[in-house]
């Protein structure tokens, strides 16, 4: 089987906009993967070949799409998808994960839906500098992490001005002001006890009005999003650093431990500390098997699969 190239981001937190791992893979005849789950946005442009995606759609129901060169899918957080190559065309595709506070807007204009997740054009050259950017990021994994941002962002607005299901943005500059305002101050302060009195202070509004806004911008309420906001600091905690799981809660606004632990495999399937020993250097090899299957090794910079 031909080895996927993938490449880990670099231990930096862009707020707006991060990476978590991105490559490509020459697949050989009917490889599959899955069924499996992420906890991020995952998007594959294939440049050559075909093949198949089954995705989770309504009632948990699942969808084939056939998808060919040119074409793309993404992957929702949560969403369980498997997917296969061609008997006789084997598909060729390249791949990003991504998340921030950002992510959900860009993925929403594209007009892509957990139900209809296979991107196709409207736009030969936009699609083309789409296309560039993530083979960039591709085939450049040792470049900067300033750098490889700055393609995130030409690859995702190439991705959503090109894309045929592409949904206009509703501007309503004041609302988006006091969702950036209420952003801002999460990220400043998630380590503290957080109200909503305190949020609506900070946009001089009342506390009735302040998460029908961020819903109405965001697609989730304030608590909701407070929890996760905290559960991705606490892994990126996790996998940087030596605090104990006791201080890492503290540090992520939770007091009581056991609330912490009770969230955290709540969202993310597993107890902090089982996750903690499978991702703690590199995303640990139970995570990076993930990507493709097969036992990984690190070899300057990159993961490579053993034959």
């Amino acid at each position: 089987m031909t080895d996927p190239i993938m490449h880990v981001f670099p231990h930096y937190y862009f707020s707006d906009l991060t990476m978590y791992h991105f490559g490509y893979h020459e697949c050989d005849s009917l490889y599959s993967f899955g069924p499996y789950v992420r906890n991020h946005y995952l998007f594959h442009y294939v440049y050559s070949g075909k093949g198949v995606l089954y995705s989770e759609g309504e009632k948990s129901h699942m969808v084939e799409h056939k998808i060919e060169a040119g074409e793309g899918f993404m992957i929702w957080p949560g969403q369980v998808v498997s997917y296969a190559a061609d008997a006789k065309q084997p598909w060729c595709y390249c791949w990003v994960e991504f998340d921030g506070l950002k992510a959900r807007e860009f993925v929403m204009e594209s007009g892509l839906t957990a139900n209809q997740p296979v991107y196709r054009s409207k736009d030969k050259d936009k699609q083309g500098k789409m296309e560039d950017a993530i083979r960039y990021m591709a085939y450049n994994g040792d470049a900067s992490p300033v750098e490889l941002i700055g393609y995130l962002y030409l690859f995702l607005d190439a991705f959503v001005s090109s894309s045929a299901y592409q949904r206009k943005a509703i501007h309503s500059s004041l609302k988006n002001y006091y969702v950036q305002e209420i952003l801002n101050y999460i990220e400043n302060h998630y380590h503290e006890e957080i109200h909503v009195e305190d949020l609506a202070a900070v946009c001089n509004l009342d506390r009735s009005h302040v998460g029908k806004i961020f819903k109405s911008i965001m697609g989730t309420s304030l608590r909701d999003f407070l929890i996760g906001f905290r559960i991705r600091k606490a892994c990126e905690l996790m996998k940087e650093t030596s605090h104990t799981i006791g201080e890492i809660s503290a540090m992520v606004g939770y007091l009581n431990m056991f609330s912490f632990s009770r969230t955290f495999k709540t969202m993310v399937g597993q107890p902090p500390s089982r996750w903690r020993a499978e991702n703690k250097l590199m995303y640990g090899s139970a995570a990076t098997a993930g990507v493709e299957r097969g036992e990984l090794r690190v070899e300057r910079g990159e993961l490579r699969e053993e034959s």
